[in-house]
């Protein structure tokens, strides 16, 4: 399965990279550092720019 830019998709992330509405990059890019997307915060979490596990449970909990 590959996977194409979306583009036109509202990338919900504020931080300005050249990953930005291509999905399985900006994944690819998050995991391998251990890290995870913007798109899994919601908008208050994702504006700390902390992408870490403990983060997210934060965030989610």
């Amino acid at each position: 399965m590959g996977c194409a830019s979306n583009v036109s998709m509202k990338c919900p992330c504020t931080y300005s990279c050249p990953r930005r509405g291509k999905c399985c990059e900006c994944l690819a890019y998050h995991h391998g550092a251990g890290e995870f997307p913007a798109c899994f915060f919601s908008k208050e979490a994702e504006a700390a720019y902390d992408r870490g596990f403990a983060a997210l449970k934060k965030d989610r909990g």
